[in-house]
């Protein structure tokens, strides 16, 4: 390919933060940029930044962002000379590469026969060990039939992953830790792979408990030139998608860490790559294993940019305009340490299911790099991956950007929209990922922390000045300078208390110590041990509060009559299965009449992309299904209603009845 002529008008085939990414380097490059965006991202971020956006479609992807047939058709009325993919959607369709090109578009990626070779997981390891480089006991056969995989999960092993064959990013993918779950799993991913990829064959890997997993960023051009631009470490990972990336990969002799980046670099001629790509590895001891190659840019690739000082984007444009590599292997310089944290709108403590709703605030911390495609005032959709933002901090070494990103995290300001920061930021300080001694199924610890004592007193505080003008004139008798008694019932979780507190000319008393402090609007700021801190409060529609407190949101009220009404609900949802996010209905499981057991599943689910199976809390009986296969569904709506405990009784009896 020789030099072509630069890229004017840039089509960005993608949303959110990767496309809002894209537009900063492409401005800063005098390239006109157009977005696109569905029903859901009318007034999404990258729509506001772009030079132009065009309208998609409806709001589920497979209507808008996936639809191959109507970005083609606005990339050609809009005038554009190159598509860039982002990750994501259409980033990995060899098809769509292929068509780019066919219609005189650059792709801003490799070719569709790169894509085609690695998209296929199987096809990929047979590439890999005719190149040298060594993969992972497991089958990786044409033979898709239910025995031939349950004779090949034998003898590969247990524990065992099963994985989408197209698939990637943690999506289509179960580990099974005996043949008796083998089937159910394997159903699982075919359904997961089928309606994320469109192809539901399957491999089977070997998995390794205890592997760390480190992957190569390579890079390749036109003229032959191909080199790798250090490592990553992703070992921080939940249901197979990461958490927390760094670079370079901590812990690593130079020797292997050579030789795992010439591996990479062998990938990418074995199949004549080009532009930006990520080889992912699976490390144990001094050993590697190749899992995978991402024939696109990764979501953790500011780390590599934050230690190289390179823009990856700008690599990708030149290289897509027929420009060689700007530097060579020799000249890449690697400078300190990077860590990156992926904000994601989820309720850990629910087994990080994915949330969505509006951000009614957002303050961002100084110091570290925001990747981001979200503002004060928009909303996360339930309709795509539920991430907020992503997090880079850069520092001399490891521990300075740890640290780093701690204290931007602990800064972090945003709500009510439920996230992971808090787990994130006690990530950053477990001492087993602070001594690198944590791996890929290194469990991330998901139980919430004790509320801090502190939380109590400036709740009651609160709650007592929403109740008159101010905090000490609502006790009879008020007269300046006298000490006043403020009390509230206090509910935080499931706990409540009733504290009293004394107060006096703006200072308060407990637990034998007096605090100075001022009541804002929006935030208490309290004098302790002679340092103000402040501590924002906000109010939320159903009432309730939020206080941001030691790098918690913790949420409380008032404890009143309200909260009787709420554990009424309760109760009435607990007699049968409740959606716990907004998604569709992929599959039923059982039907009306039906005893279930408990732990048995129910239906299966799709939200954000992942396949989520619910299971009866309960022995039971099925009385109605309120949903059909196919139902797009709101978080807390009934999808299957259990008969009450008399209805079970008399069902059971007239079975004993009818029994011989």
């Amino acid at each position: 390919m020789t030099h072509q002529a630069p890229i004017q008008r840039l089509l960005i085939a993608n949303r959110g933060e990767i496309a809002v990414r894209i537009i900063k380097t492409a401005r800063r490059l005098g390239i006109h940029t157009i977005a696109l965006y569905s029903d859901a991202d009318s007034h999404a971020m990258h729509v506001r930044e772009a030079d132009e956006a065009w309208h998609l479609g409806p709001a589920p992807a497979r209507e808008s962002y996936l639809d191959t047939g109507k970005v083609l058709r606005i990339a050609k009325e809009a005038g554009a000379d190159a598509v860039h993919p982002g990750y994501g959607f259409l980033s990995e369709n060899s098809d769509f590469a292929t068509a780019c090109e066919q219609r005189g578009l650059r792709f801003v990626g490799p070719s569709g026969a790169a894509i085609l070779a690695m998209g296929d997981k199987s096809g990929a390891k047979a590439l890999m060990e005719a190149a040298g480089v060594p993969v992972l006991p497991g089958y990786h056969g044409a033979d898709q039939g239910l025995a031939v995989l349950r004779d090949q999960a034998r003898l590969t092993g247990f524990p065992l992953l099963i994985k989408a064959a197209s698939g990637g990013g943690g999506k289509g993918m179960r580990r099974v830790e005996q043949i008796e779950d083998f089937d159910e799993a394997l159903a699982a991913v075919k359904r997961e792979a089928l309606a994320a990829f469109g192809d539901d064959q399957v491999l089977l890997e070997r998995y390794l408990p205890r592997a760390r997993h480190v992957e190569v960023q390579v890079f390749a051009d036109t003229q032959g030139n191909a080199i790798y631009l250090g490592d990553r470490d992703c070992s921080l990972q939940r249901r197979h998608q990461k958490v927390i990336e760094e670079a370079p990969a901590p812990n690593i002799a130079p020797a292997l860490r050579r030789a795992m980046g010439e591996a990479a670099v062998a990938a990418a001629r074995a199949i004549k790559y080009r532009g930006a790509g990520t080889v992912e590895f699976l490390l144990c001891g001094e050993e590697f294993f190749f899992m995978e190659m991402n024939t696109r840019l990764q979501v953790e690739h500011p780390v590599t940019e934050a230690v190289t000082g390179q823009d990856l984007v700008a690599w990708q444009l030149a290289v897509a305009e027929g420009r060689p590599l700007p530097l060579s292997q020799e000249e890449v310089v690697l400078r300190g340490h990077a860590v990156e944290a992926r904000l994601y709108a989820e309720d850990v403590a629910a087994g990080f299911l994915p949330a969505s709703g509006p951000i009614h605030w957002l303050d961002w911390p100084q110091g570290v790099r925001i990747d981001t495609g979200v503002a004060a005032g928009d909303e996360v959709s339930p309709y795509y991956d539920p991430m907020i933002a992503k997090l880079v901090a850069h520092g001399d070494d490891r521990a300075q950007a740890f640290a780093r990103l701690a204290d931007a995290l602990a800064a972090l300001d945003l709500g009510p929209l439920v996230h992971n920061g808090p787990l994130l930021l006690r990530l950053c300080q477990e001492p087993e990922v602070l001594a690198m001694s944590h791996h890929t199924q290194w469990p991330i610890p998901t139980t919430a922390e004790p509320v801090p004592a502190l939380a109590w007193p400036l709740a009651t505080l609160w709650l007592a000045s929403r109740t008159g003008p101010s905090p000490w004139q609502q006790a009879p008798g008020f007269r300046l300078g006298a000490t006043r008694s403020l009390t509230a019932a206090v509910r935080i979780g499931d706990e409540a208390r009733v504290l009293t507190l004394n107060e006096r000319a703006g200072t308060l008393f407990w637990q034998g110590e007096a605090h100075a402090y001022e009541l804002g609007a929006d935030h208490i700021r309290l004098q302790q041990a002679g340092r103000w801190q402040r501590y924002p409060l906000y109010t939320l529609a159903e009432g309730d509060y939020v206080l941001q407190l030691a790098g918690q949101r913790i949420r409380f009220s008032a404890d009143d009559q309200r909260h009787q009404h709420h554990h009424d609900q309760g109760a009435e949802a607990a007699r049968g299965a409740i959606a716990p996010m907004h998604g569709m209905v992929v599959e039923l499981l059982v039907e009306a009449g039906q005893s279930v057991t408990r732990g048995q599943p129910l239906l299966v689910m799709e939200a954000m992309k992942m396949e989520h199976i619910l299971r009866a809390d309960r022995d039971g009986v099925v009385a109605a299904l309120p949903c059909r296969q196919g139902d797009q569904v709101s978080q807390g709506t009934l999808l299957v209603h259990f008969a009450a405990d008399d209805e079970k009784d008399e069902k059971d009896e007239q079975e004993q009845g009818e029994a011989p």
